[in-house]
């Protein structure tokens, strides 16, 4: 079924929310049916799909979603690690099976307006809901205040949509579309099982902020091919809930795959975290480029955030131009502060809310023009890194780089150090193989 076969005009001025809403419909009455969107551009609110159906995007066309927050009503789901009440995602399915999303057009959140908002709210010192839809938001997510956050704005209840969400879903098919311009997070899975996701390219600002590309969350069963990413934030995040909410939900990300990708403009080309209270395992990533990347192997979490994060396996991957090709940090700070007690470098009892991290594998890495550092690995003196196996690496700083090594990571509570060298510290059972660091003078720093 053609789009237009619905009313719909990809004119660039005509709403047609009712339109694609009514092929939706179709689809889930239907038991599915394939969707097509011919080139133009169909501006619309937000979207829900349904079990069965294929939205089929050609050449030239553009799904482009109206930038105006009071449409985005509120629906249950999870935003930055906990479950609540948020703004309904620009293309969302809740409960759903066996969707496909195809072809060669494009999916474009219009972020602008979005992105501008939340920069006039933290201008103005806003701390409290504001709008109507925050104070909604705030009426119903009961304790919010008090809520595990990444520093996107949960405080003002301006929970924004991400571009495409998937909650509770099953058999998914992403395929060659192209996302941009995000609100929030680009492409969020949420509690979904069996993901493909194939040749997509995931294109935000580099200033837009929290615009991951992929946050892969409490998924199991993703394979991750051929994809090329330039977003504001993380490229492709791997996470599993926050804090007590996110152990009370206890649904681990594991058996995922990312091959053959190209990450570019990113805060880390693959991360882990740092909402990782349900547990990360079985990660194999390999045959990727990070160009131009803060990091490029990025796993992050701290105190309060809890999980267990093992049996990752990262393997044949190109850094050029990062700030550090591999983080490990345990301190850190986004969403948190000194005040908090996360930061202690004296050792904390251990709880539910203690990550760990172990069991991890680098091998075949080559990176250049590393501009803090040529590594950084900061465990919790009661919870140490351990068994980490680095082989046949090189990493090459460039030691004109005026970059503090202590932006390697966002961290907070560790004293700074003024060499580029490949810092470790709280670290145990670390096994290092045909490791080259070119640059500093002393390879390795053990504080």
């Amino acid at each position: 079924m053609r789009i237009e076969t619905f009313g719909a005009r990809g004119d660039g001025q005509t709403d047609n929310s009712s339109a694609f809403a009514a092929a939706f419909e179709y689809a889930r009455e239907h038991g599915g049916a394939v969707i097509s969107v011919g080139s133009g551009v169909w501006r619309t609110g937000p979207l829900t799909l349904f079990s069965h159906t294929t939205l089929c995007l050609e050449a030239g066309a553009v799904i482009s979603f109206i930038p105006e927050p009071e449409r985005y009503h509120a629906v249950f789901t999870r935003w930055e690690g906990v479950e609540c009440y948020a703004m309904h995602p620009c293309l969302f399915a809740t409960g759903q099976e066996d969707i496909t999303l195809t072809g060669a057009g494009v999916l474009d959140g219009n972020g602008q307006v979005w992105w501008n908002l939340l920069r006039q709210k933290r201008a103005a010192g806003q701390r409290a809901p504001d709008t109507a839809l925050e104070r909604e938001l705030a009426g119903r997510n009961k304790g919010y205040q008090n809520q595990a956050g990444g520093g996107g704005g949960r405080n003002m209840q301006f929970l924004r949509p991400p571009l495409v969400q998937f909650h509770k879903c099953s058999s998914l098919r992403l395929e060659g579309i192209t996302l941009c311009n995000s609100p929030f997070w680009t492409l969020h899975p949420v509690y979904c099982d069996d993901l493909v996701i194939q040749g997509l390219s995931i294109t935000n600002p580099p200033d837009a902020p929290n615009t991951d590309g992929m946050d892969i969350d409490s998924c199991q069963n993703v394979r991750i091919n051929d994809c090329y990413l330039s977003v504001g934030d993380d490229g492709i995040a791997i996470k599993s809930g926050s804090g007590e909410d996110g152990i009370r939900v206890n649904r681990a990300s594991r058996d995922i795959t990312v091959r053959h990708c190209v990450v570019e403009n990113a805060h880390g080309g693959v991360v882990i975290g740092s909402e990782t209270a349900g547990g990360v395992s079985a990660v194999q990533v390999e045959d990727c480029v990070f160009r131009g990347t803060d990091r490029g192997i990025r796993i992050k979490t701290r105190r309060g955030r809890g999980g267990a994060i093992h049996d990752l396996s990262f393997h044949s991957l190109i850094m050029e131009d990062n700030l550090c090709p591999l983080a490990i940090n345990m301190y850190y700070r986004c969403g948190a502060g000194l005040s908090d007690g996360y930061f202690s470098l004296e050792p904390q009892p251990v709880s539910l809310t203690t990550p760990s991290i172990q069991n991890i594998t680098v091998s075949d890495i080559r990176a250049t023009a590393c501009r803090a550092s040529a590594g950084f690995i900061a465990g919790l003196p009661e919870s140490p890194v351990s068994k980490i196996r680095i082989s046949h690496c090189d990493f090459a700083t460039d030691e004109a780089s005026e970059v503090s090594p202590d932006e390697s990571d966002m961290f907070l509570g560790i004293p700074p150090v003024r060499e580029k060298s490949f810092r470790i510290l709280n670290a145990q059972d670390i096994e290092l193989t045909d490791v080259q660091v070119r640059g500093p003078v002393e390879a390795f720093l053990y504080r």
